[in-house]
């Protein structure tokens, strides 16, 4: 039953029985679940075409082993022999390019450095290599010290190592490029660097497979993950473009140092020549006399008369000490 109220020349407002609000309720819930219906059937249809158009989709990144406090949470998973990854939307760890330390078996050490050691100094910012989420932010007293690992969306795993400070949290979706945590010296480390590992499901993949860090780019825009390979380097991998950058380097410097040296011994034979050259055009025109000397002697000598040398050389007498220098031309 309706009713119809006036306040002090307000305009009316109608009051409705709860009956007349229980029917509404009833019709609004009964439009909500024909479009939950109708959202089920569109999810389904999409489910339906995706899995027409991929047999075999990709596992949700995101959830194997996500809750694991292990760099490698994948032990018992079911990792295929082969698999592409795009590696093209890139950025490089930290601004540095120089590898202190490259990936491999350690004899002094008894174990393999499952990564690579790039030069930095205690505050540098390391930045993720990929977009993706990070998973772990922790720290480790006897190894990694504080580290932080990220899951990307191409499906590698990176790891940093011996920091000094997190910028970003676990759960976090981080951009390539984005800074993530400043690096230092925790842990096992002998000085400050970064401790930088690619990983795929739990298989650390040589980073120089994948980075070329003397030009600061990847060496293709896919890295193809081998059982059998992902332990080595690329052929064109900085530690063999680090050496033959070296022998180059040595070569051209012996080079430069053979011209210089050649120029510096050419130069004394020169001056020597043209001393000796000197030293006889003198002899040649200077006579020093010698005991038991004449001047008939010298002036024959030197294919003169005796009064053609006394004049050359202001003689006034037939007489000469040894020793004096007389001219002879």
């Amino acid at each position: 039953m309706a009713m119809t109220l006036f306040v002090l020349g307000m305009s009316a407002q109608s009051l409705q029985s709860p009956q007349s609000y229980s029917k509404m309720h009833s019709d609004l819930l009964a439009k909500q679940n024909r479009v939950k219906d109708q959202i089920r059937v569109q999810e389904a249809q999409k489910y339906a075409a995706d899995l027409y158009e991929e047999c075999e989709p990709e596992p949700d990144i995101y959830t194997e082993g996500w809750e694991s406090n292990l760099v490698n949470c994948y032990k018992d998973a079911n990792v295929p022999n082969t698999k592409v990854l795009d590696v093209r939307h890139y950025v490089m760890p930290i601004k540095g390019n120089y590898v202190t330390s490259h990936y491999g078996y350690r004899p002094q050490f008894g174990r393999t450095h499952k990564g690579v050691d790039l030069r930095s100094a205690i505050g540098d910012t390391v930045y993720s290599a990929f977009s993706g989420r990070v998973r772990l932010t922790r720290f480790e007293r006897g190894g990694y010290g504080f580290y932080v690992i990220v899951r990307h969306e191409n499906g590698l795993e990176t790891v940093y190592g011996h920091l000094s400070r997190f910028l970003v949290k676990p759960d976090q979706y981080v951009k390539a490029g984005q800074p993530i945590a400043l690096s230092g010296n925790t842990g096992r480390s002998t000085g400050p660097h970064l401790h930088f590992e690619t990983r795929f499901m739990g298989y650390a993949i040589n980073p120089e497979a994948i980075f070329d860090f003397a030009n600061r780019c990847t060496h293709t825009d896919s890295y193809t993950f081998s059982k059998s390979t992902y332990t080595k380097a690329r052929d064109y991998a900085p530690s063999k473009r680090y050496s033959q950058a070296k022998k180059s380097a040595a070569e051209e410097k012996e080079t430069a140092n053979n011209k210089k040296n050649s120029a510096k011994k050419e130069q004394p034979v020169a001056s020597t020549k043209k001393s000796t050259k000197e030293s006889r055009d003198n002899s040649r025109s200077t006579y020093q006399v010698k005991q038991g000397d004449n001047l008939t002697k010298i002036a024959q000598s030197n294919g003169l008369t005796v009064a053609q040398l006394k004049k050359m050389n202001g003689l006034t007498n037939d007489n000469v000490e040894a020793g004096k220098v007389l001219r002879v031309k």
